[in-house]
């Protein structure tokens, strides 16, 4: 059983929405922890509001209390306090945590708050398995300029240093190249994953997409690597499919 503890897309391209559908494709099942509400359509948001975060600590202790998940993953937390609590639940629990650090929607909406991206690297990246920002929230994370694809090493490497946890930097934003291409650092190896640069009209959600295939594939008892070459081809597959 695979945990999303994310935001509602109205739309349904992102979001708890997204990671529920993948899970599904993908053979695992699925629970929610809501954390915030969007009113957004394919093309921009229009409003957001965070869930409290007493809401999103009893809808934690009511997941748990059943068939507990074998890992999780986090997207869109809004606030420093939703940030804190999550942060706080898996410090106590020993399972994989993916964080998808979802800092702005693909229109400019800001989806986590200065204070919770801070509170985010003091709390919640100590306490996960695996960070996949994109290019603007490795920057964001990391203050460093990625233009290609060398870079997107020292953004790994400079994350893992500073929060301990394996990264995986995602170059699709990266201009110029041919290749998709993503790195993925442990501490100790590092891996480089590359398929062709899907051409056209980009999907809504695809941060959502691959790193809940990733949590499918942890739950299905992928190692960390395979379960992100089978998160890099499923999302592949979705871009594909939505030109």
């Amino acid at each position: 059983m695979a945990l999303t503890i994310a935001g509602s897309d109205s739309c349904g391209g992102a979001g708890l929405q997204a990671d529920l559908r993948v899970f599904a494709a993908l053979g695992v099942r699925g629970v929610s922890v809501v954390a915030a509400v969007t009113a957004q359509s394919p093309k921009r948001v229009l409003a957001v509001e965070a869930v409290k975060p007493t809401m999103v600590r009893e809808q934690l202790a009511a997941v748990f209390e059943g068939n507990k998940p074998k890992a999780a993953k986090t997207g869109m937390l809004l606030t420093a306090r939703n940030v804190e609590v999550v942060a706080e639940w898996f410090s106590k629990r020993r399972m994989p945590l993916v964080v998808d650090p979802v800092m702005l929607s693909t229109s400019g909406a800001v989806l986590l708050k200065p204070s919770a991206v801070k509170m985010l690297q003091k709390k919640l990246l100590p306490a996960a398995t695996l960070v996949t920002p994109n290019v603007p929230e490795a920057e964001a994370l990391t203050g460093l300029r990625i233009r290609e694809p060398e870079d997107l090493r020292k953004a790994a490497h400079a994350l893992f240093e500073s929060h301990g946890c394996a990264v995986l930097v995602k170059g699709g934003h990266l201009r110029g190249i041919k290749e998709a291409v993503d790195v993925l650092f442990d501490g100790r190896e590092e891996w480089l994953f590359s398929l062709p640069r899907v051409k056209g009209r980009g999907m809504h959600g695809t941060g959502c997409v691959y790193s809940a295939a990733i949590i499918a594939g942890l739950v299905k008892g992928l190692s960390l690597p395979k379960a992100v070459e089978q998160g890099k081809e499923f999302v592949t597959r979705e871009m594909l499919k939505s030109k």
